[in-house]
């Protein structure tokens, strides 16, 4: 059951995601733009967590 409750792989790709691209990587713009577009996801999705957190504590 502790198995299930790990989170260390969510973080470890919390920190891959806003890690500098490997140079030999294949380069595209579809690619570029997908990889843009999780980030602006991720942080939107952490900011309102933080919110929604804020929110159960003030209340």
């Amino acid at each position: 059951m502790k198995k299930y409750f790990q989170l260390g792989d969510v973080f470890s790709y919390f920190i891959r995601v806003f890690k500098k691209p490997d140079p030999n990587a294949p380069n595209s713009f579809n690619l570029r733009v997908m990889h843009g577009i999780n980030r602006i996801s991720i942080v939107m999705f952490l900011f309102c967590l933080i919110v929604m957190i804020i929110r159960a504590f003030t209340r």
